[in-house]
């Protein structure tokens, strides 16, 4: 089995080609972009946490040409504030069936599934994990979403999982100097 040596170790080459050949993004937030964790404080304030190298990544991603978007189940202003920060395309909040905007995001950008990765971490994202032509887990996913991804992050949700997946795709495609900051 032929191998690429990346920063995130060795990846078998017929799957480095795939990351080549995304056009999208998709990211679950919940537990992806954050640890999953959920702080409420004593009159219902909710916070998250969201890496820094997370957001460089995407916003590195988004410079190479390649479009972002997020689909979560839950409802935040935090998470519309900080993903118009970094300039995500898309943003699908409330999502109870992911699948129905998943497939809107396909027609609106004339994509086919083949050519988005789509991350998450849990069972709600099985569906899209199972559709998009890179089916990419968290590492601290559930074990059944695990168990259907194609690619597995070397880093946890919430804790530079994003930016992993970002480097692979820019790498993969020869951009990976909009993450590094080194000249072409």
């Amino acid at each position: 089995m032929e191998c690429i040596n990346t920063w995130y170790g060795d990846i078998e080459k017929s799957l480095f080609k795939r990351f080549s050949e995304i056009k999208l993004l998709v990211l679950d937030v919940d537990g992806v972009f954050s640890d999953g964790r959920i702080y409420l404080g004593n009159d219902g304030e909710e916070l998250k946490a969201f890496h820094t190298r997370d957001g460089f990544g995407m916003k590195a991603l988004k410079k190479s040409g390649v479009e972002t978007a997020v689909i979560t189940g839950r409802t935040s202003r935090i998470v519309e504030h900080r993903m118009e920060h970094l300039d995500v395309g898309f943003i699908y909040q409330g999502q109870n069936d992911k699948t129905a905007a998943f497939d809107e995001l396909l027609t609106k950008l004339g994509l086919s599934a083949a050519q988005v990765a789509y991350a998450g971490d849990d069972t709600p994202d099985l569906a899209l994990i199972k559709a998009a032509g890179l089916g990419i887990a968290v590492q601290d996913a559930h074990a059944s979403v695990q168990q259907q991804a194609d690619y597995i992050s070397r880093c946890h949700g919430g804790h530079g999982a994003v930016r992993e997946i970002c480097d692979l795709i820019m790498l993969s495609q020869g951009q990976l100097h909009l993450a590094t900051g080194a000249s072409v």
